[in-house]
């Protein structure tokens, strides 16, 4: 399956790749995400926040285990919207005006009661283009799933509660289970799993 936006070959895998998610930062005190490859252990993401409100206001920032920028997704809620959105840009942001004049990689909408968002690639914004994902969660059942836009709305990711290997015991709740899909940008699903978790 080809992703238009993808960021770079070695984020995505010809095979489905398995990820453990835990949702805390490295950092003493810091807030975020540390991403491990079930395969080998080694650390693929790492997400810091230092700032109040779990992101509620804030931008949130996407890195490699160096520290390396991939995506940067900032949240745009708008007083006495009904609608809230997010955009996704492609590395890091200078100052703040500099993002504002990039294009974004991916734009991302919810509207007030509804249970999925709609993530519609730069290339198919104006609706020209049906490339882009559509997200859906259970905060119930402890889920969240990632389909294409297409008309077979393929799964290209999901993620849920994860179990121990050898006793198959249901760990924390801040630890979690990610299946990226061959051909799937895995810095992309990563982004728009923050986001789902920041709703």
């Amino acid at each position: 399956m080809e992703i238009k936006g993808e960021l770079s070959s070695n984020l995505c895998s010809s095979s489905p790749v398995r990820l453990t998610v835990w949702c805390k930062s490295l950092l003493f005190h810091g807030d975020g995400y540390t991403v491990f490859d079930d395969s080998d252990g080694r650390i693929v993401f790492r997400v810091d926040n230092y700032a109040p409100g779990r992101w509620k206001n804030n931008d949130m920032v996407l890195m490699g285990p160096k520290g390396h920028v991939y995506l940067t997704i900032r949240h745009c809620k708008k007083i006495l919207s009904f609608t809230e959105s997010w955009k996704i840009y492609k590395g890091d942001r200078d100052t703040y005006s500099s993002i504002l004049l990039k294009e974004p990689l991916l734009r991302v909408t919810k509207d007030a009661g509804n249970l999925t968002c709609t993530a519609s690639m730069a290339s198919g914004i104006d609706g020209s283009d049906k490339s882009g994902f559509r997200l859906s969660w259970s905060r119930c059942e402890e889920w969240s799933k990632i389909h294409t836009l297409a008309s077979d709305e393929q799964l290209v990711a999901e993620i849920n509660r994860k179990f121990s290997n050898s006793n198959k015991i249901l760990l924390g709740e801040d630890v979690l289970t990610l299946t990226v899909q061959p051909g799937m940008d895995q810095a992309i699903v990563m982004a728009l799993i923050m986001i789902t978790k920041s709703i």
